[in-house]
């Protein structure tokens, strides 16, 4: 089985919530999407969506309730609808590992790491929650192969967000932390909708500039 990407790597463990729901089929291989629900220490849970193959597993069992352990990367897409583009955030499943069910008396610990590497390809924006806290969204262009990027919104917190507002577009970034879901409502003129948005929560980051020597940056 191919290798994952050293610039974007990702392992999550947690429970499946949904049934498998067709998405594409490429070169006869059919991919399915499913979302898994993975617990934050605070309690919080995050709803990630996956992108399972079938030849990974038997799509046609049912395993909403069951738990996985899936790595992979992190990707996006641009989904075309209304004459407007909206992105799309998934993990694209390199492998799967149905997990044994914890005994009754064991805390049940979720995994969510993801490891970047790429280059800011937009200004970052620095903000301040109501509470007073810093914040900077990023988005960061991750490569693949054949030419394509995949490219994924960031949160940057506390201290150090005004320091990467100060940051130029094309700056290489290595960074590690969490995906994490968010729901919000979206307007409009003649009706609300309920969405889910999904972001990566940086938890550690290192930024290299041109002619200079690597600078790392602790994100608390």
């Amino acid at each position: 089985m191919e290798k994952t990407m050293n610039n974007n790597t990702v392992i999550l463990s947690g429970t499946v919530t949904s049934a498998f729901e067709f998405s594409h089929e490429l070169y006869g291989e059919k991919f399915y999407q499913v979302t898994m629900a993975v617990k934050r220490n605070s309690g919080v849970m995050d709803h990630i969506p996956v992108m399972v193959s079938d030849r990974l597993l038997d799509v046609k069992q049912e395993y909403c309730g069951k738990r996985w352990k899936v790595e992979g990367q992190y990707r996006s897409y641009n989904k075309w609808e209304g004459g407007k583009s909206s992105l799309l955030l998934f993990v694209f499943a390199r492998e799967v590992e149905l997990l044994e069910e914890p005994e009754e008396d064991q805390p049940v610990v979720d995994e969510n790491l993801i490891v970047l590497s790429g280059f800011l390809c937009k200004k970052p924006i620095y903000r301040e929650t109501p509470l007073g806290r810093e914040i900077s969204d990023l988005l960061v262009a991750v490569n693949r192969p054949y030419g394509k990027s995949d490219y994924i919104p960031c949160l940057v917190w506390g201290r150090n967000a005004k320091y990467m507002a100060e940051q130029e577009i094309g700056v290489r970034v290595q960074l590690s932390g969490r995906i994490q879901s968010r729901e919000y409502v979206k307007c409009y003129e003649d009706r609300t909708e309920e969405k889910r948005a999904y972001e990566v929560s940086v938890t550690k980051l290192e930024v290299l500039k041109e002619h200079e020597k690597e600078e790392s940056v602790s994100i608390e």
